[in-house]
């Protein structure tokens, strides 16, 4: 009966949590370097993806995640009006994918993203990731200004954080 409770406190406590409140990496903190894939399935390092001098989004992201896919109109968008000003890259998520599969994936879905795979989890675990559909923004400086999850997240406001 205590158990139940208690799940049950906790799920009221998350349908009142916005989708896309503070969570993983803490604001201000600089932005971990880790281990990911290329398409290809050539080794890589994130950092490598992280532009210097200029802002960057970090989607931590799946072919099979629902918010993610619900997110990629806003990314198109932010794409086209940051082009040149903002790097964006997808982390697809080691879990059910494979190199191909991602690269296939974001081909077919014109994903605005420069995509890496994390096979391992590095970068997931060193960004403290809570859930695909996960967003880091990057200041110039590579310092965190934004994160969140959900498909409601507000990407433009995101940016807008960190320019």
């Amino acid at each position: 009966m205590i158990r139940r409770i208690l799940i049950t406190a906790g799920a009221i406590a998350l349908l009142g949590a916005p989708l896309h409140a503070q969570t993983g990496l803490p604001l201000g903190t600089s932005a971990p370097d880790a281990r990911v894939l290329t398409v290809d399935g050539k080794p890589a390092q994130l950092a490598r993806y992280v532009a210097k001098g200029k802002p960057t989004l970090i989607e931590f992201w799946a072919t099979w995640c629902p918010n993610c896919k619900a997110l990629e109109p806003r990314m198109s968008a932010a794409a086209k009006k940051y082009a040149g000003k903002v790097a964006l890259v997808g982390v697809a998520v080691g879990v059910n994918q494979s190199a191909e599969l991602v690269r296939r994936y974001a081909a077919k879905h014109s994903l605005p993203l420069t995509v890496v795979y994390d096979r391992d989890g590095d970068a997931a675990d060193k960004y403290d990731v809570p859930a695909t559909s996960y967003i880091v923004v990057l200041d110039k400086a590579g310092k965190v200004v934004y994160t969140g999850v959900g498909s409601e997240q507000d990407i433009e406001a995101a940016i807008r954080k960190a320019l």
